[in-house]
């Protein structure tokens, strides 16, 4: 036994604890050297495939150019999202589930709230938009004017992720990179 907790005592016996942690960890480390090994031959055959095909380039550099945008973004974005470009702002967000949809009834006037959509995309836009507020003048800015008017931090991130997102798919239809005029 490596390691051993008294409940009669509420004491757990740290430095047995700290053992148990080093062991553990000396006894994964080649198993992660390996996934990190196969992480990165992975991610060179994609980018071999992505520049085989010149549509595909074109896209991830458009893409790419906008701040905040990874590899990552804009993989699962052409992946996941192929309609980017191709609908307006309005079902594009709505799509990807960032759209305030109200939640009213006859004279009922419910609280509007994001639902839906794909989740995938909206988890790596949620994780892109955090570099995007820190790097992006104008999101930053735009989150701030949220925080400050009293808006929750996750409204004003999702407002955020919605106006990124538009911006996205307005590069992809007008086939232009990211300029400060589109923030």
């Amino acid at each position: 036994m490596l390691f051993a907790i008294n409940f009669d005592e509420d004491f757990i016996d740290v430095e047995s604890l700290a053992i148990a942690s080093v062991f553990t960890f000396q006894s994964i480390q080649p198993i992660l050297k390996a996934i990190q090994k196969e992480i990165e031959r992975i991610d060179q055959k994609l980018d071999k495939l992505v520049d085989a095909i010149p549509q595909w380039r074109e896209q991830r550099d458009l893409l790419m150019s906008a701040k905040g945008v990874g590899k990552v973004v804009a993989y699962t974005l052409m992946s996941e999202l192929p309609e980017l470009g191709k609908l307006n702002r309005k079902e594009i967000a709505a799509l990807v589930g960032v759209a305030p949809m109200n939640r009213d009834s006859g004279s009922y006037r419910g609280k509007r709230r994001v639902s839906g959509g794909r989740s995938k995309v909206r988890t790596v836009l949620y994780m892109s938009m955090w570099s995007s507020i820190q790097y992006d003048p104008k999101i930053k800015a735009t989150y701030q004017r949220l925080i400050a008017a009293g808006k929750p931090k996750k409204v004003a991130l999702v407002a955020c992720i919605r106006k990124q997102l538009i911006i996205l798919n307005t590069m992809m239809k007008n086939g232009t990179h990211w300029t400060e005029k589109l923030a």
